[in-house]
């Protein structure tokens, strides 16, 4: 039942564009004590069908610009192949504190830029 549940969630937040395998690895650490790496690579998994399924959606609501997305994609498997490379040789705890990190640079941006706005 908790695969459903997490699958559920990280699917809609994905879905919406807004960082579905990131809460994903958020759920799959707490909620099912998976280890960091695992949760990385299932993420991984998770991505790739969600993707397609939101490419297609995107693609048919002409809200992809493919001369923008195109090179980022491409420069993205570079990275891509760097960072896996970097996480799959860190300890747990060194990983985990990266993505502590990650997430709370993210929260900070978005809470800045909620109250700019405002």
């Amino acid at each position: 039942m908790k695969e459903i549940i997490i699958g559920l969630i990280s699917g809609i937040i994905g879905g919406l564009g807004m960082g579905g395998g990131t809460v994903l690895i958020l759920l799959l650490s707490i909620l099912a004590n998976i280890e960091q790496h695992i949760a990385q690579g299932t993420n991984v998994i998770f991505f790739v069908p969600t993707a397609i399924a939101a490419i297609f959606i995107f693609i048919k609501n002409k809200n992809i610009r493919f001369k923008v997305g195109v090179p980022i994609c491409l420069w993205g498997l570079i990275g891509t192949y760097i960072g896996a490379t970097i996480s799959t040789k860190m300890e747990v705890g060194s990983l985990r504190k990266c993505f502590g990190i990650f997430l709370l640079i993210i929260a900070i941006y978005q809470t800045y830029s909620l109250l700019r706005r405002k």
